[in-house]
């Protein structure tokens, strides 16, 4: 069934609204935003944050080069941190449960283009992008939009269609249990009478007709993911390569007093990690201002929560903490083995001063 615009589709659709797919890749280390900006190598937009949002966090937002396979496009961001964020708009007429059916095949079909896209958009500004590696990781988001109808509230929307949309947020085509439903429901909010927002750790579902400032919430959270995942499998690779031993062993020259050590280098490379991941997440908390507007801050925080965001911080702060500690350990190590050859250079001295004393006194 298409679920897009037609005559017979809206003449039988229960709802009409939007899909939105969100996709965010990284893509290196850092974006030169403004070097992109000067060498008018994509067509720029202008940038519409909402108010809750800080400017020093405020993306380039381009076009996706031609050609494309689609025309589906809402926004295509670029964030100086090394990500790219397209999100697809896609209208539909439709009843849930035909677009239980349609989902799953349609968000395979945007993650396609999300990686054709992104790679478009890629070997365009590749020279100012810092270690550029297409791609690193991805994350990706889904919210169901629906327009608000008078004579169906909040309440009446779940009991009628809270079981259509929690198969939804679990992209299911069958019907979940009813403790799966009442999970994913119990954390339904609302602004108005006829306002809900659902959300869910892949998917969310929004009935509102004001609904565009909340967008940008999701794909905020989707490119918050992002980096989490990239700063975690990062340290990952730190903590495989201490598993495995496959740290180079020292050579004799690294327990010489006054020689900068390898493992004092690792140290502070894992230190200038850590300082970047404290700026970027940094960053990213503090570029949105929702404590003024509590709707919005809710939305947020349970966006933190589905998304697991906080699980995320705490694996990545524990995974520093032990390799800073190991690193620590081998520093400790070497140290104390310098200080014992200084020792023994001191003895092999006093003693050569002694055996020189000794025959200087024979010899006279």
């Amino acid at each position: 069934m298409d679920i897009t615009k037609t005559d017979e589709t809206k003449s039988t659709a229960e709802f009409s609204g939007n899909l939105f797919f969100f996709h965010a890749f990284d893509i290196g280390d850092d974006i030169n935003l403004e070097a992109i900006e000067n060498s008018q190598l994509l067509i720029q937009q202008p940038v519409k944050l909402p108010k809750y949002f800080k400017d020093y966090h405020k993306p380039l937002e381009v076009e996706v080069p031609h050609p494309h396979e689609h025309s589906a496009f809402h926004s295509t961001k670029l964030h100086s941190f090394g990500a790219i964020s397209i999100t697809y708009k896609i209208p539909f007429y439709s009843t849930l449960e035909e677009l239980k059916k349609e989902l799953d095949d349609l968000d395979s079909k945007y993650l396609e283009y999300s990686v054709s896209d992104a790679a478009s958009i890629f070997k365009k500004i590749k020279k100012y992008i810092t270690q550029p590696k297409f791609f690193h990781i991805k994350s990706s988001y889904l919210v169901i939009q629906v327009y608000t109808q008078k004579d169906l509230d909040s309440s009446s929307l779940k009991q009628k269609y809270g079981q259509s949309i929690a198969s939804l947020l679990r992209f299911e085509t069958k019907n979940l249990s009813e403790y799966q439903k009442n999970e994913i429901l119990k954390s339904a909010m609302g602004y108005y009478k006829h306002d809900i927002i659902v959300v869910d750790s892949e998917a969310a579902f929004i009935a509102d007709d004001d609904y565009i400032e909340t967008l940008d919430l999701f794909e905020f959270a989707n490119v918050q993911q992002l980096e989490m995942q990239y700063f975690d499998l990062t340290l990952n690779k730190q903590l495989t390569a201490i598993y495995e031993k496959k740290i180079k062993p020292l050579t004799f020259k690294s327990y010489l007093p006054f020689i900068k050590t390898r493992s004092n280098a690792d140290v502070e490379a894992l230190e200038r990690l850590k300082v970047d991941i404290s700026v970027i997440t940094e960053r990213l908390e503090s570029s949105i201002m929702t404590a003024d507007d509590a709707y919005y801050s809710d939305i947020y925080n349970l966006l933190v929560y589905k998304l697991d965001l906080n699980s995320w911080r705490n694996s990545i702060n524990q995974k520093l903490n032990i390799i800073k500690d190991v690193l620590t350990f081998y520093q400790s190590e070497i140290d104390s083995t310098r200080e014992d050859l200084l020792n023994v250079l001191i003895i092999i001295l006093i003693f050569i001063e002694l055996v020189v004393g000794i025959l200087h006194y024979i010899s006279n």
